[in-house]
């Protein structure tokens, strides 16, 4: 009997995490899904998941939520800027529970990436590589959800904005991501470190092209630089600190960042990503 568990569970990619492994034959009360807020794990309480309590930042609540735990899929904290360390305490909590294999969700290409958000990223890896648990790296590209955050505005305005140039990147929809990960746990080979992207490789007009199709209505992409595209994201309302990460994300897909020639996720999955069309019809109902 093999014991997973997922953090970030009441979250977008550990949610999917759980339902993937269910779907792939887990039985839920073998899963351990770790949540900041019970009340809103009501749903997976409600399947047969157990739930536990643990902050990122509680070492003792990790401890007591890592109990019995076979293996664990470490989902990247939301918290930019504090992952490094919240990253640690799950790993040292996961050692000190006897944790056979833990799967890490990084960034694509994340020791050669020049995103911001690649930093504390390869500091987890390299503190998961100094830790001497069985691990393997997951370097999850960009959802499609991301770029489907932007589309009723885009459709709205007739134009979709960013400063990704010419370039293509290689986004997946969450759930493929999540899907590949219970894959590895499910399958563990210590010491893999995963480059997942999306099978289709797209521009930036291939986006707003995409967001026409399912509209039904002309919407165009326009390029700008990104210090002008990150003060359009605030002048929409976007934080200062979100709206530099998004620019500084438009700048790595215009280095290449955010597209690879990698397989693994298709060969994760042993089907190719979900189309990008597919997922901006079901984000806009």
């Amino acid at each position: 009997m093999t014991t997973y568990a997922v953090t970030g569970a009441t979250g977008g990619l550990g949610g999917a995490a759980v339902a993937a492994l269910t779907a792939r034959g887990v039985t839920p009360s073998d899963i351990v899904a770790f949540v900041r807020d019970e009340a809103k794990a009501t749903a997976l309480t409600e399947a047969g998941v157990v739930v536990r309590v643990a902050d990122y930042e509680q070492s003792d609540a990790l401890d007591a939520a890592l109990d019995g735990v076979d293996r664990l899929l470490l989902v990247s904290s939301p918290e930019v800027g504090k992952r490094s360390p919240q990253h640690r305490n799950v790993v040292d909590a996961a050692k000190r529970a006897g944790v056979a294999f833990i799967a890490y969700t990084s960034l694509l290409n994340a020791d050669t990436s020049p995103l911001l958000l690649a930093d504390e990223h390869r500091e987890t890896e390299a503190y998961l590589a100094d830790s001497g648990v069985d691990h393997a790296v997951l370097r999850n590209g960009w959802y499609s959800e991301n770029y489907a955050a932007s589309a009723q505005a885009a459709i709205d305005g007739g134009e979709f904005v960013g400063s990704a140039g010419t370039a293509t990147v290689a986004p997946a929809a969450r759930a493929d991501y999540a899907d590949a990960a219970a894959a590895v746990l499910l399958a563990p080979d210590a010491g893999r470190v995963y480059e997942l992207a999306g099978s289709q490789h797209l521009t930036y007009p291939d986006i707003a092209a995409a967001f026409s199709e399912v509209a039904g209505t002309s919407v165009r992409y326009r390029d700008v630089p990104a210090a002008d595209y990150k003060a359009l994201l605030i002048t929409a309302g976007v934080p200062a600190g979100g709206a530099a990460i998004v620019a500084d994300s438009d700048s790595g897909a215009a280095q290449g960042a955010l597209d690879s020639s990698s397989t693994d996720l298709a060969d994760l999955r042993g089907v190719e990503s979900t189309p990008f069309v597919d997922v901006i019809r079901r984000v806009l109902g």
